[in-house]
């Protein structure tokens, strides 16, 4: 997919831009999860999430794991890190505190929900 000579960043980007690879992350932030149950919801081949999956492997999104006859996906905790400080190098992607955020539209926000 990449060359050798490539940023690392590339990789990640390059595997974030497909949507069906985000949906794969967003689930296994949940919980790790066997390769067969990653590609139930999709409406495409098991060889196709397998190769959805090498991707996000190969930009060390996941790691993938053979457990007796299973193979298992695992979401890397600190994948994203570097994206992230890349991104919020260009200061306008602060990290945004959600709690504080709730907070503030609770004391705005009537409680009507009609409104």
């Amino acid at each position: 997919m990449t060359s050798p000579s490539s940023h690392p960043l590339d990789t990640v980007f390059a595997a974030l831009a497909d949507p069906t690879r985000r949906a794969i992350l967003t689930m296994l932030l949940e919980d790790d999860m066997a390769v067969t149950d990653v590609a139930h919801p999709f409406a495409m081949s098991l060889a196709a999430i397998s190769k959805h999956l090498q991707v996000l492997a190969d930009a060390r999104l996941i790691t993938q794991e053979k457990r007796g006859r299973v193979k298992w996906c695992k979401l890397e905790p600190d994948a994203l890190r570097a994206a992230s400080v890349w991104m919020q190098g260009f200061g306008q992607f602060d990290p945004v505190d959600l709690d504080a955020f709730e907070r503030f539209l609770a004391t705005e926000l009537p409680d009507d929900p009609e409104i």
